[in-house]
């Protein structure tokens, strides 16, 4: 294995998300190949009874550790850094979008609930290192939390061509992923444009892949019959969506790096995407774009890509195994993580 001569099980590192997402996992696994790692999950909740089980966890293991690795700067990754500080160990966050986001017009970030805001604004002054996933993000960082991003790092998430494979036949089928529940869900992931643009094409299937609960059912009142809700699927089972489908959409008011879009991209989907900073990082030339929310020019695009030649697909395969290789990730933060673990 590459950089298998940096293994150091020695190195003990507190890793501070769900293991069970999916980005978040492939840190994980990343991580356990080359240190000793404990994952505490963080809670989804205001229940007082989880929180304190979890800053019990934090205490019990922080305490053993010699790094914190957090995802997400929100109140769990304040209360992992606060500790991490007490006990004299070094922590990172690594920064997705919703955490560096100020956007009171659809309601959505980090930065504007005061509740949301104080533990945000708590990391970033005093983490060790800040990672975010794509390079705007930095600059929100210093704007919004007004620091001077000394410590701010480009690390984007890395993906793995040799699982997100295309198979030679494409269907005339368009797809997104969401894991949307809610109705800001709906908004930030421009669903209700996906679900509307479908009845400009009646004739092509559209899927929407992880919608539930609220925000199934308010999409499901006004799509067409053309537009289906699987619900939740594994990674197995979206890896045959991503092959079978001609077209992604993602249609977003706001990304940092959009996981599913790159590995659709993968498999050779044609991107349709909104011009949110994060979609345009993924996309670059090899797919088209449209205004959010603007669902007959969304559908127009979705027309041009169904009429696309599959040289177009091919093109976004390589375009994510260029800018985004697992490997490029995998190394930078393996070197990072032993660089901090080193005595001071």
């Amino acid at each position: 294995m590459y950089l298998s001569h940096l293994v150091n099980k020695m190195t003990t590192i507190c890793f501070v998300g769900n293991p069970k997402d999916s980005f978040i996992k492939e840190d994980y696994i990343r991580l356990k190949n080359f240190f000793n790692i404990t994952a505490v999950n963080p809670p989804r909740e205001w229940n007082l009874r989880v929180w304190l089980g979890f800053l019990w966890c934090l205490l019990r293991y922080i305490r053993k550790s010699d790094i914190t690795y957090c995802w997400f700067a929100g109140a769990p990754a304040a209360c992992a850094v606060f500790f991490s500080k007490v006990f004299g160990k070094k922590s990172i966050v690594m920064v997705g979008g919703w955490d560096a986001s100020f956007f009171p017009e659809i309601n959505y970030g980090a930065f504007l609930k005061f509740k949301d805001r104080v533990p945000v604004k708590f990391v970033y002054r005093y983490v060790d290192k800040i990672l975010v996933v794509a390079p705007f993000l930095k600059d929100d960082i210093i704007k919004y939390a007004k620091i001077k991003g000394d410590g701010i790092d480009f690390v984007p998430t890395g993906f793995d061509p040799d699982y997100w494979m295309p198979l030679e036949k494409k269907e005339n089928i368009v797809i997104t992923v969401a894991g949307a529940k809610t109705l800001l869900n709906v908004k930030v992931k421009g669903l209700e444009t996906f679900v509307r643009a479908a009845a400009y094409l009646p004739g092509i299937q559209f899927f929407a892949i992880n919608v539930r609960d609220e925000a199934k059912e308010q999409l499901e009142k006004i799509s067409s019959n053309n537009v289906i809700f699987t619900g939740f699927l594994s990674d197995s089972e979206m890896l045959k969506y991503y092959q079978r489908a001609k077209v992604y959409c993602q249609l977003s008011y706001r990304e940092g790096l959009p996981t599913a879009l790159c590995e659709a991209m993968l498999c050779e989907c044609i991107p349709v995407g909104s011009k949110a900073a994060g979609v345009i990082t993924a996309i670059g030339d090899t797919g088209f774009y449209a205004e959010y929310g603007d669902e007959k020019g969304t559908a127009d695009m979705i027309r041009k890509a169904l009429d696309s030649k599959n040289a177009l697909g091919k093109k976004a395969r390589e375009r994510i195994i260029n800018s985004f290789p697992e490997k490029k990730r995998t190394e930078t933060l393996i070197k990072l993580l032993l660089e901090m673990a080193k005595p001071s």
